[in-house]
């Protein structure tokens, strides 16, 4: 376990979490913002690069269990991520959409920020969100980020506009 929260646990993904993983990237409501759900290759493939994340940078986006069922609901965490060139931390989250709104992100979130903040010694951290997912900006919101910048990310190649949020230590 790397974070305990009043609900939730967040751990690393293992590859057992590989079917519950798929009932996250394989849903395609949940997975609009990314143009569309994964194949079990592509899942994989994901999976593989938290494994990688967790190696190289001690940190990555880990699997949410919700402590009352011991189900794993979601993935939230840290991990770098390219902006205008730079390597950036950024809080991201990724829910099952029968777990959501019940502010399970907003409460992974806010831990990985303390988290990113506190045992990371980062003094930024961002979440990098797409225009049209109002439900994950009011995430970013909660967790005390404002929009600092927007830009286009080219993904599935679709151009897609994103806003990108930042917290800082110092604001807090």
């Amino acid at each position: 376990m790397v974070l305990e929260t009043e609900r939730l646990f967040l751990r690393h993904l293992r590859q057992s979490d590989f079917n519950d993983v798929c009932k996250l990237l394989q849903d395609p409501v949940v997975m609009y913002a990314y143009e569309g759900a994964f194949s079990e290759e592509e899942v994989q493939e994901w999976l593989n690069k938290q494994f990688r994340r967790y190696q190289n940078d001690c940190f990555g986006l880990w699997g949410i269990v919700e402590k009352c069922s011991g189900e794993l609901i979601g993935q939230c965490g840290i991990t770098y991520q390219d902006y205008e060139g730079k390597q950036i931390p950024e809080v991201g989250y990724l829910l099952r959409k029968e777990f959501w709104h019940r502010g399970y992100a907003t409460e992974a979130a806010i831990a990985c920020k303390e988290y990113a903040f506190n045992v990371l010694h980062f003094n930024k951290v961002y979440s990098i969100i797409r225009d049209t997912n109002i439900a994950s900006q009011n995430v970013a919101l909660r967790n005390g980020m404002e929009i600092i910048a927007t830009f286009v990310k080219n993904y599935r190649n679709v151009d897609m506009p994103h806003l990108l949020f930042c917290a800082c230590k110092e604001c807090e």
